[in-house]
C-alpha cells in the first residue's frame, strides 16, 4: 500500500506516471491537482491525497488552472490542458508576467516546450500571446476607468510607455486616447497596414450582394451584425491608409457596443491579432511575394463563419449565400435601413428545420445548422471563445458534433476563430490553387494538399487566402 509520504514524494518530482492515480488536494489554496503538476509545492501538513475527482470535488475543492486535471480526467491531451489553463491565467491577470521567460515559469515548462505549446496549441509565439493578453486588458481598463493612460499600461505589466504605445497602434488601430474617445460617440478610423488591398477585402465582405445583412456601394461597405445583443449597422468606408468606420442602431449606443463594434471592424478588415510572418521556405517566400499586401479578413463573428460552413458544404458560393440570406430572413434581428443583422445562435436553435426546407435547405443541411445551435445553447457553449482554445482541441470538439467535418471546422478556425496555421483540406478553390501553383497533372487529394501546404507552415491560413487569391476570377472557397 502506497502511504502518503510516497505520494507526497510523487508530487515532489512531479511524476507523471503517477497522474490519473491519485490526486493532491491542497487545503489551503481549495483546489486538487495531478501529482505532475508544475505549481510550487505545498507543506504535506497541508496536503490530503484523493482517489479521483469526484472526491476531491466533494471535500469543497475545485480542479487547479495550472495543471487542469479537469480536463485530464475527460480525456484531454496533457499539453492542451497546459496551454488552455496558461491561456485562462493570463486572459484573467498578466500584469505580473514580464516576458516570455515568465511566461514559460507561469505555465511551469521551459521557454522551448512553451513555443511549442503556442506554436501548435495556439499558431501563435509565446511574445504573441502576452501582447494579446495584455491587449485585451488595456481595452478592458480603458473602458471600465478613466484612470491615466500611463498608469494604465504599468498596469497591465508594459514596462515601457513608448512600447505600449506603439503596440496599442499596431493591434488596436488607433492610439489609446482615441479609443478612449471612441467609446462615447459613433465614429472612429482605423490605421491600415501598407499597400492594404481594399478591393479583396470589400469583395469578400460584400460576397453575397443581395443579403440583407451586407450592402456595398465602391469603396464603401455597411454590414448589419449583433454585438452585445444590440443589432447596429458599422459602416466601413476605405481610402489610402484609413479606414472610416460608423456605428449606427436603432438603439442609443454605449461603451459596450462601441467596444464591441471596433473589435468586429479589426476583423472584418483582417487586422485582428496581427502576426510577423516568419518563412524561410523558397516556395512559401514565392508565394508571399505574388500577393503583396494581402490580409486575411475575418467573418464579423465565429458563430457567422461556422453557419458559412455549414451553407457552404458541399455547394457553391452563389447557393451558399442563398442559404445564408434565409437564415436571416427568417431569423435575423431587424438593425434599421431595411437590414437584417446575422442571427444569434440561440435565434437559429428556435428555427424548425422543415422550415429551412422550404426555402431549399437539404433535410440533413437544416438539421445540422439547427442541431448545432441547438447544442451551443443548451450546453452554454459561447462559441466566441474559441480563439483561446487550443487548436487541435477546438478542432476535435467541433468535429464531435454531428455534420461538422473536417473542412467545416477548418473553416471555422480559420475564417472565425483566426488561427494562423489553418488548412482547410477538400476546398475546392485551395485545391484548384495547389494544381496551378505546383504545375501538377490533376488536383490533389487530401493527403496530397496536407504535403503540399507543409512549406507554408506556421502561416498556412495566409498561403490559403494567397492560393485563392492567385486565381483569375477567385474560386468558392466555400464549394468543398
Amino acid at each position: 500500500m502506497v502511504t502518503d509520504t510516497e505520494r507526497y514524494q510523487r508530487i515532489l518530482d512531479r511524476d507523471v506516471r503517477y497522474n490519473g492515480r491519485f490526486l493532491t488536494g491542497v487545503l489551503t489554496t481549495g483546489i486538487y491537482c495531478l501529482p505532475s503538476c508544475p505549481a510550487r509545492k505545498p507543506k504535506l501538513a497541508n496536503v490530503r491525497f484523493f482517489a479521483d475527482e469526484a472526491a476531491a470535488r466533494t471535500a469543497g475543492l475545485r480542479p487547479c488552472l495550472r495543471c487542469r486535471p479537469d480536463l485530464f480526467y475527460r480525456g484531454q491531451d496533457s499539453d492542451e490542458a497546459i496551454y488552455e489553463g496558461l491561456q485562462t491565467r493570463l486572459l484573467a491577470d498578466c500584469s505580473e508576467v514580464a516576458d516570455p521567460a515568465a511566461l514559460a515559469r507561469l505555465a511551469g515548462v521551459s521557454r522551448t516546450k512553451l513555443g511549442t505549446l503556442c506554436r501548435e496549441h495556439g499558431h501563435t509565439s509565446p511574445a504573441a500571446l502576452l501582447r494579446h493578453a495584455r491587449q485585451l486588458a488595456t481595452l478592458r481598463h480603458l473602458q471600465a476607468s478613466d484612470a491615466a493612460i500611463a498608469d494604465i499600461a504599468y498596469a497591465v505589466g508594459y514596462r515601457s510607455e513608448a512600447t505600449f504605445h506603439r503596440q496599442f497602434l499596431a493591434e488596436q488601430g488607433m492610439t489609446p486616447g482615441g479609443y478612449r474617445s471612441m467609446l462615447a460617440g459613433s465614429r472612429f478610423t482605423l490605421r491600415l497596414p501598407q499597400a492594404y488591398r481594399s478591393a479583396e477585402v470589400l469583395a469578400y465582405l460584400g460576397r453575397d450582394p443581395d443579403g440583407p445583412a451586407e450592402r456595398r456601394s465602391g469603396n464603401h461597405l455597411c454590414k448589419a451584425m449583433l454585438v452585445q445583443g444590440q443589432a447596429i449597422r458599422l459602416s466601413l468606408t476605405l481610402v489610402p491608409g484609413q479606414a472610416h468606420c460608423e456605428v449606427a442602431s436603432e438603439q442609443r449606443l454605449v461603451p459596450a457596443t462601441m467596444a464591441a463594434a471596433h473589435q468586429a471592424a479589426l476583423r472584418c478588415l483582417g487586422l485582428w491579432r496581427p502576426q510577423e510572418e516568419t518563412l524561410s521556405d523558397p516556395q512559401a517566400l514565392q508565394l508571399q511575394a505574388s500577393q503583396p499586401g494581402l490580409v486575411f479578413p475575418l467573418s464579423a463573428s465565429v458563430w457567422e463563419a461556422l453557419v458559412w460552413a455549414i451553407v457552404g458544404q458541399q455547394v457553391n458560393l452563389t447557393f451558399a449565400g442563398q442559404l445564408r440570406r434565409q437564415v436571416i430572413l427568417l431569423a435575423g434581428a431587424d438593425a434599421g435601413e431595411g437590414m437584417q443583422a446575422h442571427p444569434s445562435p440561440a435565434a437559429v436553435a428556435a428555427l424548425d428545420p422543415a422550415l429551412l426546407c422550404e426555402r431549399k435547405f437539404s433535410r440533413s443541411k437544416a438539421s445540422y445548422l439547427v442541431d448545432t445551435a441547438r447544442h451551443l445553447v443548451e450546453h452554454g457553449i459561447d462559441i466566441e471563445q474559441l480563439p483561446y482554445q487550443s487548436a487541435p482541441a477546438a478542432l476535435r470538439r467541433l468535429t464531435a458534433l454531428r455534420g461538422i467535418g473536417p473542412w467545416t471546422a477548418q473553416y471555422t478556425l480559420l475564417r472565425g476563430a483566426g488561427f494562423a496555421d489553418c488548412v482547410p483540406v477538400g476546398d475546392a478553390g485551395l485545391v484548384a490553387a495547389l494544381q496551378r501553383q505546383f504545375a501538377l497533372p490533376q488536383r490533389p487529394d487530401a493527403a496530397q494538399t496536407q504535403a503540399l501546404m507543409a512549406c507554408y507552415a506556421p502561416h498556412r491560413s495566409l498561403a490559403t487566402a494567397r492560393l485563392w487569391a492567385s486565381l483569375k476570377p477567385l474560386a468558392s472557397e466555400e464549394a468543398a
